[in-house]
């Protein structure tokens, strides 16, 4: 297999802005590169640094309908700001910005060319970080994202007659992913996150298993606010680890957003670094063919850290606690203070801990009642 890992980057990604106030920023893919680079885990032997491909419309059609495509088109051609809000665009949270329509598909061409190159064998992993755009339905911009590249992915590989799970990590309910496979039992849909009780996108509860010849394929683990480390181990050993197991897929496709950390802006649960070493650990030893995505975290130095920790135990090596000295400048000349590459352990308040413990185990004993004996396994 030669390589097999293969990061797949672009200088590209910084060709492009949500706008200055807009809490997505797209510095953290350089910085991420950057703090890879200086880590030494690009010149490792079993990296393959690719260079990120753009999707063409052909392919974002498996999925998106036409109509919708051409209102990208249009508009990612006129320099004058436009609206659309039956399509989900040009408000606040997904705005019409110069190249928006191409930004897309470069980030779309990226996963398709990390799920072609997995599906071929020639990695056994492939890394897009400039993907994970969970959100976007059919015709419909949500949530920061204007194409749904995971989802056209996975239409690419049940094309070629495999079966995928998709977890998804994500502080955000993956909910763009799960309605368009809702009724298909080739695809498993995980998703762990802060629940939508009063938290975008307002889905993802436990009770959503899927629906049709779907049904029992779509696993949904909610954590109330304040969740920890300690919180997610547990719903990931007790449900998500055996049903993905049990699945048995041909491939692994996962969003590995970082906005579970407690440092996010925009999320309320308290997790570190250690919960996304656990599951990439987890994914890796799997023996999983694994397609790796990106996804949200809205503090830079954050996504680079996570990121990083995450392709260093994707090629099994273990990292430092402390950022390399260099990188350290970067960041300080944007403002950020950060010094260690590994969070320290933390634990929420008593409180907090014992609300969030009692939501998710009153969620767990639900899936051991009525998913996990839909997949035979005893909760």
């Amino acid at each position: 297999m030669g390589r097999s890992r293969a990061f797949i980057y672009s200088s590209r990604f910084g060709d492009f802005s949500y706008g200055t106030q807009h809490p997505f920023k797209l510095l953290r893919y350089r910085l991420t590169y950057e703090l890879i680079e200086e880590l030494g885990l690009l010149d490792n032997p079993a990296t393959e640094v690719v260079e990120c491909p753009v999707a063409t419309e052909e392919e974002v059609a498996r999925f998106h309908r036409a109509d919708y495509l051409d209102v990208l088109r249009e508009f990612n051609r006129d320099e004058t700001p436009r609206a659309n809000f039956f399509y989900g665009l040009g408000d606040v949270e997904n705005p019409v910005f110069p190249g928006f329509y191409d930004w897309a598909l470069l980030g779309t061409g990226g996963t398709l060319e990390a799920a072609r190159r997995v599906a071929d064998g020639r990695n056994r992993v492939a890394f897009n970080m400039a993907g994970g755009w969970h959100h976007a339905h059919v015709a419909r911009a949500s949530g920061f994202s204007f194409l749904n590249d995971a989802v056209v992915a996975i239409c690419h590989l049940l094309d070629r007659g495999l079966r995928v799970a998709y977890v998804d990590l994500d502080a955000h309910h993956g909910d763009g992913v799960q309605e368009a496979f809702y009724s298909d039992p080739r695809v498993l849909t995980v998703s762990m996150h802060e629940t939508g009780d009063d938290f975008f996108p307002h889905t993802g509860y436990v009770h959503e298993m899927g629906e049709g010849e779907g049904e029992g394929f779509t696993l949904n683990v909610p954590f109330y606010r304040h969740a920890d480390d300690r919180l997610f181990r547990r719903a990931f050993d007790t449900v998500v680890a055996p049903v993905i197991e049990r699945f048995a897929p041909d491939i692994l496709v996962t969003q590995l957003g970082v906005d579970t950390l407690r440092t996010d802006p925009l999320a309320r649960l308290e997790m570190t670094t250690a919960s996304l070493e656990y599951s990439a650990r987890w994914f890796r030893d799997s023996g999983l063919r694994w397609v790796a995505l990106g996804g949200g975290g809205y503090n830079k130095v954050n996504v680079a850290r996570g990121w990083a920790l995450i392709w260093g135990a994707i090629l099994g090596i273990e990292l430092p606690d402390f950022l390399p000295p260099r990188f350290v400048q970067t960041i300080s000349a944007l403002g950020f203070s950060d010094q260690r590459l590994r969070d320290p352990p933390h634990h929420p308040l008593d409180d907090d801990y014992r609300r969030a413990e009692e939501a998710l185990e009153e969620r767990l004993e639900f899936l051991r009642r009525n998913f996990l004996p839909l997949h035979g396994i005893v909760g």
